[in-house]
């Protein structure tokens, strides 16, 4: 069971990697179209594995496979 301020600040962080990663991959800087398709990302490190499996019950956080996770209100 974890902390409901650890689940909002694992949350805030996934938010922040993910967005990051969209915008280097739109940069033009990296292989790819100007427009990001990344939807799933690796946790950030630091927090532990209960609190993704705990977002993912709350309906934020949706698993990807292969160790992933995307925001569970977008879609492909």
């Amino acid at each position: 069971m974890t902390t409901k301020d650890e689940q909002v600040k694992a949350y805030q962080a996934f938010k922040k990697k993910l967005k990051l990663a969209r915008l280097d991959d739109e940069s033009g800087l990296s292989r790819g179209s100007k427009v990001s398709r990344i939807l799933g990302i690796s946790p950030p490190y630091g927090h532990p594995p209960e609190v993704w499996e705990e977002l993912v019950q709350q309906g934020k956080l949706r698993r990807e496979g292969g160790g992933t996770y995307a925001l569970a209100t977008e879609r492909m």
